[in-house]
Formats: structure tokens, C-alpha cells, sequence
């Protein structure tokens, strides 16, 4: 019997597994985590032949290195990085042969943030409330990849993509993120919303998972006191008693007590996915659809 599985042999900085995430389960505290640049990693699954559900893994700054079991067909995408196959260059963001034995290496970012490495079969770990992802503020899913780490693979289904490349965005070099204002624009002055929506800021280096983090100008309230927790969703701009907006990613709480000053269209968070720390970042106010 073919042994379909990866021995990790380099984990890298943070690398997880991801899938399209577990929504649903707000209600009982459990964030909807899932790949940070979903069509990132929708993407390398269809290259691979995968279906869109399919685990893949996301990689944080430095990439990583895998070693297949056996031979495997693999893509790699979101953040731009170099590809090898034994030390021999390989094809970023198309399909790859990569045989059993040899080490794939997921170089670090030349721009962007995270990569996505799909594999043939897909990640084929338990997955906990109907998803395989790593939930890092929760717990929930499998740990962090750690070298030595070995992970099972699904069987291969259809052929792998015939392309050459895949085009894909490039990393911002100015993040533009969309806002709707409210529940909690009351909270803070005319002023304050006026610096939020012309004002530039930057993604602060304390960035994660869970939150996009912003440097600049604080935001004035309006008014004294924190609010009873309450609901949180993807994309709310929730700004903490030092004023500056914090963008709500993936593994974010469920609820919360600081105010939510706006929310973030969901189609603007994959390029905050791959924005550095230092990158420019700007609001721009739209009215609710």
C-alpha cells in the first residue's frame, strides 16, 4: 500500500494546516479560522486537482520544507518565494511533480506574507467541528507544524492542472480596505472618524492570525466606559483604549467590549493577509450595499 503522507523537515516560522474554515459555531466561542488568503489557497488546490475544501498549508515569512512519502504533485502559491525540488528550482504557482523522497523547500517570502502549499490528496488530518484547520486563538485543530511532524494525505482524485503559471495579485504595496461604518461609530468624535478615513496608517508588526494591528494616529472617543461583550465578525475594526484600529482576521474572538468603529468588506482581507509590517494602510468609507 502506497504510504501517503509528509514528514515536515523544516516547519518554518508558523506553518499550519488550513482549510475554508468552520463557520457557524460563533456561538459557542469557536472562531471560523481557515486560510488567511482564501483564493491563495483556492488556487493551488485546483492546480493540484484538489477540491476547494481541500487542507492545505499556510506558511508564515519563511516557508518551509516537506518530504513526501510518495510521489506527490504539488503547488505553491500567495506569497511570490523560491521553489525547489532536491535543491533543483521548481515552478512557483504551477503544478509540480515532486518525487517520493525528495525534499520540496518553501523558500521565505521575496514579498507578502503567507504562502500556500497544496498537495495532491490534500492534508488528511481529523478535522475537529467539520474543519482541518489550526485555530491559534482557540486550540481547536492540529498544532502548528513542528520538524519530525508527519501528516497524512488523501488519496489523489483527478489530474493536476496542465498550466504553465497561474497568475496571481501581487502583495500591496498600499493597503486599501473598505469600511463600513458602524455599530460603534458613536463612540468616537466627528473627528476621529474624519483621521480613520484620511489619515494613513501602517500594519504594525504585532499582526497575526487573529488581528491585523495598525500604527498611526489614535482615534478620540467620544464618550467614557467600555461596552458589555458583544458579537464579533471577520473584518469588524474594533479600536483598543490606545486608539488605534485593530482588523479582526480569521481566528478572532467571538465577542468583545471595545468599540467596533467599522467593518472591513470580506473582499478586501486576503490582501491584508499578505500585507508586511511597515505597509501603508488606508480606509476608505462605503456606504452598506
Amino acid at each position: 500500500m502506497t504510504d501517503r503522507a509528509l514528514v515536515v523537515v523544516r516547519a518554518g516560522a508558523l506553518t499550519t494546516v488550513q482549510d475554508r474554515g468552520r463557520p457557524g459555531h460563533a456561538h459557542l466561542g469557536v472562531p471560523r479560522s481557515g486560510a488567511l488568503d482564501a483564493p491563495a489557497a483556492a488556487l493551488v488546490n485546483r492546480l493540484t486537482g484538489n477540491p476547494p475544501e481541500a487542507a492545505v498549508l499556510e506558511t508564515t515569512l519563511t516557508g518551509c520544507a516537506l518530504r513526501p512519502r510518495s510521489a506527490v504533485t504539488v503547488a505553491v502559491g500567495g506569497a511570490p518565494c523560491r521553489v525547489t525540488v532536491d535543491g533543483r528550482p521548481a515552478a512557483w504557482g504551477a503544478p509540480v511533480r515532486v518525487p517520493a523522497g525528495a525534499v520540496l523547500d518553501v523558500g521565505p517570502a521575496v514579498r507578502g506574507v503567507r504562502a500556500y502549499v497544496a498537495v495532491s490528496g490534500g492534508i488528511a488530518v481529523d478535522p475537529v467541528l467539520g474543519s482541518r484547520s489550526t485555530d491559534l486563538l482557540s486550540g481547536l485543530g492540529p498544532a502548528p507544524l513542528a520538524d519530525g511532524a508527519v501528516l497524512p494525505l488523501g488519496p489523489e482524485t483527478v489530474p493536476y492542472a496542465r498550466v504553465d503559471v497561474a497568475p496571481q495579485p501581487c502583495p500591496p504595496d498600499e493597503l486599501v480596505l473598505r469600511v463600513v461604518l458602524g455599530p460603534r461609530d458613536d463612540w468616537f468624535t466627528p473627528r476621529a472618524l474624519g483621521v480613520l478615513t484620511t489619515r494613513a496608517y501602517r500594519v504594525s508588526a504585532a499582526s497575526n492570525r487573529i488581528g491585523l494591528r495598525t500604527e498611526g494616529p489614535a482615534l478620540e472617543r467620544a464618550r467614557p466606559g467600555e461596552l458589555p461583550s458583544e458579537g464579533m465578525v471577520l473584518g469588524a475594526v474594533q479600536v483598543p483604549p490606545d486608539g488605534r484600529p485593530v482588523v479582526f482576521l480569521n481566528d478572532h474572538p467571538t465577542t468583545g467590549g471595545y468599540p467596533v468603529i467599522g467593518v472591513v468588506r470580506a473582499a478586501d482581507l486576503a490582501a491584508a493577509a499578505q500585507a508586511v509590517p511597515g505597509t501603508s494602510v488606508r480606509f476608505v468609507a462605503v456606504r452598506r450595499r
